[in-house]
């Protein structure tokens, strides 16, 4: 019975329709649209004015190419545990729609497509800093450090917070201090914003067998970690103006977000409640992309 049922399910995902809106999804385009707009940030912070068009374009063009083969292939290492998983079991890998070696033979095509173009249009360290990117998420973060420890996404995240330095060095050429506080910035936001999620999908996450903090130390441990992280991004998000990098606009624009940021991990802390922990992750998101566009006004207003 069971072998009959195996073969219906692969007969209907052989008999499903693959289209190019099934391989845009393997690329998970609203994760890499975030990560591109701190890229598009980090160039235009990087010198004074706006950068050349083709730094531009081909810079986030390569960033975007190799950033998508690393969710490729994280969606082939994660297949099983996608199956499980309300939110992935859909995905076109976890279906079957697309086959695990179509997956990664693509992974490999947008990898080397995106090496060939920053290596010839942009330089040398932007492309080798994103390749290491991708080992970085791909490699080290989903094969070992998701299935290993229950800090897997606050030493994971480091890969996650590259794309601003990644926009800087295209255009500078260098690795410069400034641009590290970015990636300092995202790598502080990382753990509340991904431990939220995992406080509202706690019950997935055990199921799956992935040792997320709310699994393995429970809520009360995991909201006071979320506390503690957004008084760290807190203060790590005050550093463009303490060195000189920003002014007033952004000043006041990072402690309003930053606050509104730590209400809701206070709330949170007080009332383990799921649904504020899926309005943190929320908010969370808003907050990134609000932060570095005040960043992106206060640079060109004080320019």
């Amino acid at each position: 019975m069971s072998e009959r049922v195996e073969a219906l399910a692969v007969q209907s995902a052989e008999n499903q329709t693959i289209s190019w809106r099934d391989y845009l999804e393997l690329t998970k385009p609203k994760v890499v649209a975030l990560m591109i707009l701190t890229s598009v940030i980090g160039m235009l912070l990087a010198v004074p004015g706006v950068p050349g068009w083709q730094v531009m374009l081909f810079g986030n063009l390569g960033i975007a190419l190799l950033a998508g083969a690393a969710a490729v292939v994280n969606h082939v290492v994660d297949q099983k545990i996608d199956t499980i998983m309300a939110r992935t079991r859909k995905r076109p890998v976890a279906t079957g729609k697309i086959a695990p070696f179509d997956a990664i033979l693509f992974a490999i095509i947008l990898a080397c497509v995106g090496m060939i173009v920053l290596m010839w249009q942009v330089n040398e360290l932007t492309a080798w800093l994103t390749l290491a990117s991708l080992v970085g998420y791909a490699g080290v973060y989903t094969l070992f450090l998701k299935r290993a420890t229950p800090q897997n996404i606050t030493i994971g995240g480091l890969a996650g917070a590259m794309p601003p330095l990644l926009g800087w060095t295209a255009v500078t050429g260098e690795v410069e201090g400034h641009a590290l506080l970015l990636v300092l910035i995202i790598f502080a936001w990382t753990p509340p914003h991904f431990w939220a999620l995992a406080i509202h999908r706690k019950e997935e996450y055990a199921k799956a067998g992935i040792p997320m903090l709310p699994v393995t130390h429970g809520n009360r441990f995991t909201e006071l970690h979320i506390l503690l992280y957004t008084l760290m991004l807190l203060a790590a998000s005050l550093l463009p103006f303490v060195t000189g990098m920003s002014g007033g606009i952004y000043l006041i624009g990072a402690l309003a977000l930053g606050l509104r940021f730590l209400q809701y991990a206070i709330r949170l802390l007080k009332g383990d409640d799921r649904r504020v922990a899926f309005n943190t992750f929320k908010y969370s998101i808003t907050y990134l992309m609000a932060l570095f566009v005040v960043l992106l006004v206060d640079h060109f207003v004080f320019f």
